[in-house]
């Protein structure tokens, strides 16, 4: 499905007023602050990208991968957060803990923390508002796509240090795009800034810069592909298996498939099935109901060149 900005926002924005104002005595001054807040910080979000500064601007320790503030000494004491484009609010219980954030923020380049005096989330909470500066927001409330195309590229040279294999666009865009995301574009960035984004990581990619390509994620093949390649195998598994042996291989279409069946409940109502394809080539679980011959799968994950064999 397209991924519509403006009603991904409104929801976003509706959800995080409801959270930050539900408990308070005085809703409407709440309301009041927390849309003021949206039109400093921009839409409400659910996770920073990789390269977004309120990640990146603190000091981190080693060579963590860093996917949430909470994994940040320069926040510790967050507490009912809400993140936004540009920064968060977060709203400690402890006056003393809310100083020390503003405090923490300070020292660090970029980043600006402040308290509010009208309460948010509850009445005896101390909000916190931390904003990352350097971001600056479209006028479709995405930021600029010159910087966000320079941080994603100077974060995506760096992690290169000590990368084993390089990770596809359908693998890692949430944590290029952010959350929420489309195919393509997020509340983070609009479609030029991603697909530009999509270009530049196939390209070092394709350098060798990370290592070999590791494939996971299928989301590039559409659901009803996705569910094609699913039942091929689970049904070949099916009219494969001898009724006893809990692992076998069968051929099919050139390749060797691994598949391990048991009955889930020992009542003959529920199978439980696994096929593998190779190292992560392909990969596919799901469940058989021999009294309606039905099936149920996950979807199928590993290399797009595999799985298109059982289209």
């Amino acid at each position: 499905m397209e991924f519509r900005s403006p009603t991904v926002a409104a929801q976003q924005n509706a959800e995080a007023i409801a959270y930050l104002t539900k408990n308070l005595a005085d809703q409407d001054a709440g309301r009041v602050l927390v849309n003021d807040l949206i039109q400093e910080l921009g839409n409400a979000v659910d996770r920073y990208p990789d390269w977004h500064p309120i990640l990146t601007a603190p000091p981190r320790p080693g060579s963590e991968h860093i996917s949430s503030i909470e994994q940040l000494e320069a926040y510790k004491g967050v507490d009912h957060t809400r993140e936004f484009v540009r920064g968060f609010v977060t709203c400690p219980y402890s006056p003393e803990r809310a100083d020390k954030i503003v405090a923490s923020v300070g020292k660090i380049p970029g980043l600006y923390a402040r308290r509010l005096d009208t309460p948010l989330y509850m009445d005896n909470a101390h909000p916190v508002v931390v904003v990352a500066m350097n971001v600056e927001l479209e006028a479709d409330g995405t930021i600029r796509s010159r910087d966000a195309l320079a941080w994603f590229v100077q974060r995506a040279a760096d992690s290169a240090n000590g990368a084993q294999v390089a990770e596809t666009w359908w693998n890692i865009r949430s944590l290029i795009l952010g959350k929420p995301h489309g195919s393509r574009s997020s509340l983070f960035v609009n479609q030029h800034a991603g697909l530009h984004m999509r270009k530049i990581l196939e390209a070092m990619n394709a350098s060798g810069m990370f290592g070999p390509v590791f494939e996971f994620s299928l989301d590039m093949l559409s659901p009803k592909k996705r569910d094609a390649v699913a039942r091929t195998l689970l049904r070949t598994a099916i009219d494969a298996w001898d009724g006893e042996s809990p692992s076998f291989e069968f051929e099919l279409r050139g390749e060797t498939c691994r598949a391990a069946i048991r009955d889930t409940w020992s009542d003959g109502m529920e199978l439980s099935i696994r096929i593998e394809i190779g190292k992560n080539d392909l990969y596919v679980t799901g469940f058989h109901y021999p009294k309606d011959d039905k099936i149920t799968h996950s979807d199928p994950t590993g290399r797009r060149d595999v799985a298109e064999k059982f289209l």
